[in-house]
């Protein structure tokens, strides 16, 4: 609803909360015609990935889960490199130059499904090193970085939460999950007795994972068997575990040597859905699914929107459809959403590191209490194709938007909240959207006419 108040020959224009900003503050009422708002149609559809998203994230995911709510299934397993500090030292007094172990602890900060479902875990070495520098996306195929014939260097059967103990201790807040995979002891031995000899191969991690030692590449952590869950690793570390001499109390003491992995080197997960065909083909709804499952397209119906009218705000609201069961394995809601130019995502959105900048790309949360997508505003967005199709600018894909799963990380200061990161959001979830061919997706639009 607008309201006009006239003073000393102007109209001074005003908005309620619903037309969001209108971009006018003083228009001469010579110029002032008539205030607008109508309610176009948006066409939108399901638009799937392919598996194929930028696999930028600092967490790794395994397992297999199958969705209750749609049947379809995801399943993901990781390669991961471990980064060599440049300050990396074994002790001198290693009892007997002697390792006792070696194993790697893959830590899990969170999960989707049944925590107890049981799968089967094979541990391959890499035989070529990931380019830390090279993008790397969801539909990597592992077997081009390792032996396909090779026996696996490990093998584990896990379940994400550890049944060996309590209860009480399993859902107490100092119980971290984790799943421990013993290597070969020979491994570690190896790689100490080339530390001796050969100490500049532990310089740093380009030396390191150059060297030619055992799990100096890195592993992939292959799931063969078990469905029911997704675990979320957001720290692994390969440890080489050995006695030493303690110079103080002279007695023997457990000591570990860590390589972790970080944000310096690769960790690429790969996922794979299937059953996605029905949702696909569902032409009365459309779908947001992640990670690397299902995007929604929207067509933005330009066309309809005069030149002659300047557009002062255009509100753009998807609504989400409840789900049909309930229960705790069910898959959450996608929490944030960006909304950006499907030629803009084609040409590397995602592999720029680009940002959402209010203009042609823009980022929304789920609102729980209207069960709603919202972009409160998007006029400049119109603007910028109305203006491209005046000169002739325009693609094929000119009015094409495409809504995607992403993860937001903001930075704060001095009570200033700036987006610094949108990456692809790898944790599963799932949500249907109205739309589709009913037509029940409206972009409302606030306009003004104009005349001499």
């Amino acid at each position: 609803m607008l309201f006009f108040l006239t003073v000393a020959g102007n109209y001074f224009v005003s908005c309620d909360d619903n037309t969001g900003n209108l971009g006018y503050d003083i228009v001469p009422n010579t110029d002032l015609v008539d205030n607008n708002f109508t309610v176009l149609n948006v066409k939108t559809s399901s638009y799937e990935v392919g598996d194929k998203v930028l696999a930028r994230s600092s967490t790794s995911y395994l397992g297999k889960y199958t969705d209750p709510e749609t049947g379809t299934v995801i399943s993901s397993d990781f390669l991961a490199q471990f980064y060599c500090p440049e300050t990396f030292a074994f002790p001198d007094n290693i009892v007997d130059d002697y390792i006792t172990g070696a194993e790697i602890r893959l830590y899990v900060n969170d999960f989707i499904g049944d925590s107890l479902a049981t799968f089967k875990l094979n541990v391959y070495e890499l035989d070529k090193v990931m380019d830390a520098n090279s993008d790397y996306y969801t539909n990597i195929d592992p077997s081009e970085y390792y032996d396909e014939t090779a026996k696996p260097v490990a093998t584990k059967w896990f379940t994400i939460s550890d049944r060996t103990i309590s209860d009480d201790t399993r859902w107490s807040n100092d119980y971290v999950k984790s799943i421990r995979i013993a290597l070969p002891r020979e491994m570690g031995q190896q790689i100490y007795d080339a530390y001796r000899t050969q100490p500049q191969y532990f310089s740093n991690t380009d030396t390191w994972l150059n060297s030619g030692l055992p799990g100096s590449k890195g592993f992939y952590f292959q799931v063969e068997s078990g469905d029911g869950a997704i675990a979320y690793v957001n720290v692994a570390h390969f440890n080489i575990n050995f006695r030493f001499t303690d110079e103080e109390t002279k007695r023997d003491t457990l000591g570990t040597m860590q390589f972790a992995c970080t944000e310096e080197v690769v960790q690429a997960t790969r996922f794979r859905n299937s059953n996605l065909t029905s949702l696909l083909d569902n032409k009365e709804a459309t779908y947001l699914k992640s990670p690397a499952g299902i995007f929604t397209m929207a067509e933005l119906p330009v066309d309809e929107i005069s030149l002659n009218d300047t557009i002062n705000s255009a509100r753009l609201v998807l609504k989400r459809y409840n789900d049909k069961i309930d229960g705790k394995f069910k898959l959450p809601i996608t929490k944030t959403v960006l909304l950006v130019r499907l030629d803009d995502y084609l040409n590397g959105f995602f592999e720029k590191y680009s940002l959402a900048d209010g203009i042609t790309s823009y980022v929304t949360n789920f609102s729980s209490s209207t069960n709603t997508y919202e972009f409160s505003n998007i006029a400049k967005l119109i603007n910028v194709i109305q203006k491209e199709k005046a000169e002739g600018k325009a693609t094929e894909n000119y009015n094409k938007v495409l809504l995607i799963p992403v993860e937001a990380t903001y930075s704060t200061i001095n009570n200033a909240t700036t987006l610094v990161k949108l990456a692809h959001d790898f944790s599963m979830s799932s949500v249907k959207l109205v739309g589709g061919e009913n037509d029940n997706v409206g972009l409302e639009i606030v306009y003004s006419n104009y005349r001499k």
